[in-house]
């Protein structure tokens, strides 16, 4: 798997990000003096102007690969490794070439002037500031059943997956975990029924007596990299 490394989207560019929050702030040594009157350094104009240039550099880094794309065709590689996790009473699948990690679930904070409905906010990950992408919204999943399944304790968890411009965290409600797949069965998902016209979607198949769905991760990341430009 190609990890892709948090500190990318604080280092990298002319002017890098401070993050103060980290070293006077909320989770340094608390010496800032506007502190104690923004009580949580997330209150801080500091803090908020850090989240747009963050978004500012996805929207940056987008643009070059726009500009500097080859023309050559790469080859696609057949998926073999597939994550599972559940949005509300829905099973889906996603490539862990995509995938950097799993991640226990974080305070989203929104922004005051959202850019996009499917944007969330930005979640604290190790002290870097990462944006947060709603995969309900992407997917047209607004009236699906937000209730567990029965059984079991559930745990939701943040996906955290790796878009052109830097690592993007995605909520998930509940993750089965990584499994390996046949490229037979893969191959004989297809679409039909109620997913013949899901979103960023390439197949269904029949999976531990469950439907899976299988996202494409390409164009899926294409909308995520939309969503933060």
């Amino acid at each position: 798997m190609n990890e892709v490394s948090l500190s990318n989207i604080t280092q990298g560019d002319d002017q890098a990000i401070d993050d103060c929050w980290n070293r006077i702030g909320i989770h340094g040594d608390r010496s800032c003096p506007v502190l104690a009157g923004h009580i949580h350094c997330r209150n801080c104009e500091v803090y908020s102007a850090a989240a747009t240039r963050l978004l500012d550099r996805y929207s940056l880094v987008q643009d070059y690969h726009d500009r500097s794309r080859s023309s050559e065709q790469q080859t696609q590689v057949r998926t073999r490794s597939v994550l599972v996790f559940r949005l509300g009473d829905e099973w889906l699948g996603l490539a862990t070439r995509s995938l950097v990690e799993v991640a226990p679930m974080q305070a989203i904070h929104s922004l005051p002037h959202q850019r996009a409905r499917a944007l969330l906010g930005v979640a604290n990950v190790r002290g870097a500031l990462v944006a947060c992408i709603s995969l309900v919204e992407l997917l047209g999943l607004d009236g699906m059943t937000s209730v567990a399944p029965a059984g079991g304790r559930i745990m939701p968890r943040m996906l955290i997956v790796a878009a052109q411009g830097g690592p993007v965290v995605v909520p998930v409600d509940e993750v089965d975990g990584i499994h390996a797949m046949t490229e037979q069965s893969l191959d004989s998902a297809s679409l039909s029924g109620t997913h013949a016209n899901a979103r960023f979607t390439r197949g269904v198949l029949h999976w531990k007596d469950r439907s899976l769905r299988l996202l494409d991760e390409q164009e899926l990341l294409s909308a995520v990299n939309r969503s933060l430009t």
